[in-house]
This record gives C-alpha cells, structure tokens and sequence, in this order.
C-alpha cells in the first residue's frame, strides 16, 4: 500500500524525512517535489527499482535518467568537473538545471549514455528534496513524472496518489507544483551549451542553434 505524506515544503517534518529516505533504502519507488515538478526516485543501485520506474513511465532502456544530488562534492563522485566547470555549476546550483556531464567510474555503466559515457545531474531547489538527500546522504536516481500519453507533469500529489497509488510505495506531498521542464547545459568539448530551454535562467550560455 502507498504511504502518503505530508511535508511541510519550507519547514520539512526530520521524522517524515527519515521515513521518506528509508523507504528508498529499502528499494521502494517515490514522487518527490523538485523545482519544476514533481518526479519519481529510487536508490541509486537499484535495478528493481530502476525498472519499475520504466514500466510507470513506459521507457525504454534508451531513456537517460538523471541523478540528483545534494551539493556540488556529491556531483564531483559522479560526473567529471574541472575548475571552469565546477565555477559554472556553483553559480547555477540549486536550481532548475539538468547537467549533461561525463561519467566517472562511480555511475553504472547502464545508466551512462551509451556512446558518450555522460550522465545528467540536478541539484534542485527544492527543500524537501534536498532534506531527503541530506537524510539519505547519496544520490537518487530520478525521472520527470510525465505519465504515457502527456506532455507535462502531474502538478498535483493527491492527483499523483489517485493515478498510482497501486505502484508507488511513496507520495511525499509538498504542495501543487506547476511543471517547468529543467534548462539543460551539456558539456561539448569542454564547453557548455544550452539545448532545452526550461525554467533556470542562463542567458551567459551559448545556445545550440548559435553555432
């Protein structure tokens, strides 16, 4: 049966916290608020898990998932950064980004992007997120929660537990968050690009359609 909980999005509950994160450690799918939607999460090893969350979405094993991490010395375990990079993404962290970056050894080779060996990354700005990383104190495997068929994001957590309450171990319940997809940055020979606009604002970056 899926849990349901209330937490409080400027004042996160420690208890719920813990009870959130531990049902991740024990291989359990979740929605969890970020700041642009609402998304689905397991443990970052899991590939149980991992494949529940396809079947939820209907994905293939094509589909690129991103982890989302706390701060910017968890994304440095994963994700190649030199100093360019790592003043880049302090500027823009948290935030509404997805950062396309090279693999390091760390990430699962399945969830690596097959030909380039990068992996997307988001530290959200979102308190009740980062409250279940810091409780976790790893990262977290994540996807959008766009069901099959729509465009967007469900908005709505009680909507979220009417739809798939019989597939979900969790619905953490922050509040109504409107769907705006991430701004995603990828690193192209050292050099970062935007090529999806979205809600983080990074008018410094080149654009795809400059070149």
């Amino acid at each position: 049966m899926t849990q349901y909980l209330n937490i409080h999005p400027d004042n996160p509950q420690p208890r719920l916290i813990k009870q959130a994160a531990d049902i991740i450690r024990r291989g359990g799918v979740i929605a969890y608020p970020t700041d642009s939607s609402y998304a689905l999460a397991c443990h970052l090893g899991d590939k149980q898990a991992l494949d529940r969350i396809r079947q939820i979405r209907r994905i293939d094993d094509k589909h690129n998932f991103t982890l989302v991490c706390r701060d910017l010395t968890e994304i440095s375990m994963y994700a190649q950064v030199n100093n360019d990079t790592y003043r880049l993404l302090k500027s823009l962290t948290p935030g509404a980004f997805t950062f396309v970056l090279k693999a390091t050894k760390e990430v699962p080779r399945r969830l690596q992007h097959p030909k380039r060996k990068t992996v997307g990354i988001r530290i959200p700005n979102n308190l009740v997120a980062q409250k279940i990383l810091e409780e976790l104190n790893e990262p977290m495997l994540t996807s959008t929660l766009i069901l099959p068929g729509e465009t967007e994001a469900i908005a709505d957590p009680y909507e979220i537990n009417q739809q798939l309450a019989r597939v979900l171990d969790l619905v953490v319940d922050a509040g109504v968050i409107p769907y705006e997809p991430t701004t995603m940055i990828v690193w192209d020979n050292d050099f970062p690009e935007v090529v999806r606009e979205g809600k983080g604002i990074a008018d410094f970056i080149a654009r795809k359609d400059e070149h």
